[in-house]
């Protein structure tokens, strides 16, 4: 149910709001100019995303205007939920270019990997809120947390999507790092994590995976071909210079040189277009507003706020990152979007959600007499 006590209006978030606002304007406009078709104006998936980003609004409204702790009672629920859905879309979806991702609503096409990085977050909050553990988390207070990782990180690695799997993995390290890990616990998690990544490598990656491993470590050895799309995308942030090229006069973009570019790729277009002084405009923005997530992390009235809000800016964080290193050549291409800008319903309905939740959080904050 809707609703909304009128004494939180004062402690209203306009702060995320505004910059919400900003990155969605920014993202649309470089939608409409990734898609644009010639002598027709906005194609399908500008407006498939305006409805999308009119929907995110409206689930935000839903989100804070309930307290958050409410929200928190369903996370086992959604839980439950999303795994069920992860293991229907293995067993009875068929695949797409090789992955098994997408299920067909008819009106919309659910990739439930996207929500269930939301759901992870809000059960570990949970996990770690009512969890005491004076001097730092031991191993066996882990053993939690690490299954209710373990088993969609499997689901979705499976799929196979392993970069949303992975940030999952990274996901479940920044929330245990944040609640306090001893030394003892650290120094095991971080030799686990290397044997895992050792074996992962060796045993586990599919060959297409490991060559785009090698491919980001020298894309000229293959420029036609898995390397085509890392040197087509540092081309396009090149060529941008300072002031860029302009609104809609892009050629990477334009002319297709660029693959994805409305995707994973979408910042390259934005580089291209509008150059070192538009880029450093939209990074100001959007690494504010994740700053402002961290605060709110920060002043949360609780235990359970406090972790909650971490993790939801780290869901942002570490999606931006990869996804800004991966168009730049810093890092393989692992199909990770950069959050509210790349095109899809599914993650962008879930980073609104967190936004909302970062949202009620700041606003339910501050002492019961000051509201």
């Amino acid at each position: 149910m809707f609703r909304f006590d009128r004494q939180l209006l004062q402690h209203f978030d306009w702060v995320m709001l505004l910059m919400l606002v900003l990155v969605s304007g920014m993202a649309l406009t470089n939608l409409y100019s990734s898609t644009h078709i010639a002598d027709v104006g906005a194609s399908s998936i500008f407006y498939k995303q305006l409805i999308f980003t009119g929907a995110g609004l409206i689930l935000i409204l839903l989100v804070v205007s309930q307290d958050y702790q409410r929200i928190a009672k369903l996370g086992y629920v959604l839980y439950a939920v999303i795994l069920g859905l992860l293991v229907y879309t293995l067993l009875f979806v068929k695949a797409i270019s090789g992955s098994q991702r997408w299920i067909d609503l008819g009106f919309f096409n659910l990739q439930p990997s996207e929500p269930t990085k939301l759901v992870l977050i809000l059960v570990l909050a949970s996990c770690y809120a009512n969890t005491n553990a004076i001097g730092g988390y031991r191993l066996r207070d882990l053993i939690k947390p690490i299954i209710l990782t373990a088993l969609p990180f499997v689901l979705i690695a499976l799929q196979p999507d392993l970069g949303t799997a992975l940030i999952c993995a990274i996901i479940f390290v920044s929330m245990t790092l944040f609640v306090r890990l001893r030394w003892g616990t650290f120094a095991i998690l971080g030799g686990a994590g290397l044997t895992c990544a050792f074996i992962g490598w060796k045993y586990l990656l599919k060959d297409y995976q490991r060559k785009r491993i090698e491919t980001f470590l020298n894309p000229e050895s293959d420029p036609m071909n898995h390397g085509y799309q890392i040197l087509q995308s540092k081309i396009a942030v090149g060529s941008g210079q300072f002031f860029g090229k302009g609104f809609l006069e892009g050629t990477q973009g334009h002319l297709r040189f660029l693959p994805e570019r409305h995707t994973d790729f979408a910042f390259s277009v934005w580089a291209e277009e509008w150059g070192f002084a538009g880029t450093l405009f939209f990074l100001s923005c959007y690494f504010f507003m994740l700053i402002w997530g961290v605060n709110i992390a920060m002043s949360a009235k609780d235990k359970f706020g406090s972790i909650l809000a971490f993790g939801c800016t780290m869901l942002l964080f570490w999606q931006a990152v990869i996804n800004l290193f991966m168009v730049m050549g810093f890092l393989p291409v692992v199909g990770v979007p950069l959050p509210m800008f790349s095109y899809g319903g599914s993650s962008l309905l879930t980073n609104m959600a967190a936004i909302g939740i970062l949202m009620s959080i700041r606003m339910r904050s501050f002492p019961a007499a000051q509201q």
